[in-house]
């Protein structure tokens, strides 16, 4: 069975931080692009980071640049989202999703997502 899970979501303060990491089962996961979408309460989902299967190019949209650093380690199978300076906007369910890209990109647009993961929610509230 195809798989993608996320982990590491949970409470944490404005200006606080959380790691997600992504991980599969059922395929190789250092050969897609991965792009990580969130969903606000009552917003509609929207593509925030990807990275390419090689990791050498990322995007992340301007909402999160310079706070959110999209990472792979390749060894481990894993992808991981680190997110600093967390504001209560940054609130809702994250999901990873695996795109077949070319090895040095990416993309953050549904379209072209082949695997999602089922989410795990980031709440930021004091």
């Amino acid at each position: 069975q195809l798989q993608l899970v996320e982990s590491g979501g949970g409470l944490v303060q404005p200006g606080g931080s959380l790691r997600l990491s992504c991980t599969a089962s059922g395929f190789r996961l250092d050969y897609y692009a991965i792009v990580w979408f969130r969903q606000a309460p009552g917003k509609e989902r929207e593509g925030v980071s990807c990275i390419s299967s090689s990791g050498g190019r990322t995007i992340h949209v301007d909402s999160v640049k310079g706070r959110f650093t999209v990472s792979r380690d390749n060894a481990k199978f894993t992808v991981y989202l680190q997110m600093n300076n967390l504001k209560p906007e940054d609130t809702a369910v994250y999901y990873c999703a695996a795109s077949e890209f070319d090895e040095y990109d990416c993309s953050i647009r549904e379209y072209d997502v082949d695997y999602w993961g089922k989410g795990t929610l980031v709440t930021v509230s004091s």
